[in-house]
């Protein structure tokens, strides 16, 4: 079903058909109207007629005017109110290219539907700044809650925070509570959360704080880092840079994915080509660390304690733990059975 019944086109032929002639073409232009469908600026249109920006001006707020006293705008009364109904529908205050696309996917029917919200007394346009991006609402009191609203979600967010939609969507619903209970459906939050530029979504479809690179990727290891943290264990780095490939459609040859990996210390090589995120804990270093790090933190232990203890920070072989454990310029070995770290050998920093 259509979102709307009335033909936008035909609509804006009534009502600039009640100007005179240059008063039309004014609009006609500054709105993408005609055949073109390429909005004019104020110089283009006052250099096409030979007179300043600031009198295409004028006769825009003059010919706008008059259609608002005409009897033309009365009569089309049912259409604004049609917009009107949308505009509830969507949530009361939305970003304007959603709310386009909503409308019609040609351009030139979003250039009419854009100037009859012009000439609609009931809508208003809240113009892109650094937090939010341009929007129209029907209430005053509502824009105002929902960008509050939106601030507070951004003030509470880290900027390592990496949220799930439904984690979102469910702590913006906690800053909205006053709000109408008709607004309170997820496509409606969802629409509400795209309307601020501090808040956004990364392709892996969490959401965090726009400026950070979990959500404005800038490189391979960016996108490794949202890879390995989505699947959620260790993985190969032949899987991330298909991964990325897939996900990111950037090329990502597996040998520079694997260098790109070593370098960065997100990442820890916890077995042969498994990478994880040092985030969830894994100790960095090869096995010979590992094993430093666990004796120096727990004491001397028993070969088999060692051994558990490895193997829930690398993916290897009982063998591989054993070998290294057996060197005698880093370990020793008690009459109990025990291993501890050669003083001289301590861990380096």
């Amino acid at each position: 079903m259509a979102p709307i019944t009335f033909k936008p086109k035909q609509t804006t032929k009534r009502l600039l058909a009640v100007l005179p002639e240059r008063a039309r073409d004014v609009l006609v232009h500054r709105y993408g109207l005609g055949k073109s469908d390429e909005r004019m600026t104020l110089d283009a249109i006052g250099k096409l007629y030979g007179i300043t920006r600031e009198r295409v001006r004028q006769i825009e707020n003059y010919a706008i005017n008059n259609i608002r006293k005409s009897d033309a705008y009365k009569s089309e009364k049912s259409a604004f109110a049609e917009l009107e109904e949308v505009l509830h529908s969507l949530g009361g205050i939305i970003v304007e290219d959603d709310l386009f696309a909503h409308l019609s996917k040609d351009i030139a029917t979003q250039n009419h539907i854009h100037f009859l919200l012009v000439l609609g007394e009931s809508f208003k346009k809240r113009k892109e700044d650094g937090e939010f991006k341009h929007r129209w609402h029907v209430s005053d009191e509502l824009a105002k809650k929902v960008e509050d609203s939106l601030r507070k979600l951004y003030e509470g967010l880290g900027d390592q925070d990496l949220l799930p939609e439904s984690e979102i969507v469910n702590a913006f619903l906690d800053h909205v509570k006053e709000l109408s209970e008709k607004y309170k459906n997820q496509e409606i939050l969802k629409r509400w959360l795209s309307l601020s530029k501090r808040v956004g979504k990364n392709p892996m479809g969490d959401w965090g704080v726009s400026h950070s690179s979990n959500i404005k990727t800038k490189g391979m290891r960016d996108y490794a880092f949202l890879i390995i943290r989505k699947h959620g264990s260790p993985i190969h780095f032949r899987e991330v840079a298909k991964n990325i490939e897939k996900i990111f459609k950037k090329k990502a040859h597996v040998a520079t994915c694997h260098n790109e990996l070593i370098k960065d210390p997100r990442f820890v090589l916890v077995g042969r080509g498994l990478y994880a995120l040092a985030e969830w804990g894994y100790m960095s270093g090869v096995v010979k660390d590992v094993i430093k790090k666990i004796l120096d933190k727990n004491g001397p232990l028993t070969k088999d304690e060692i051994i558990d203890k490895v193997l829930k920070e690398r993916y290897v072989k009982e063998n591989t733990i054993m070998v290294n454990l057996q060197n005698q310029r880093f370990f020793k070995k008690d009459k109990e059975g025990r291993y501890s770290i050669i003083e001289t050998a301590q861990i380096e920093k």
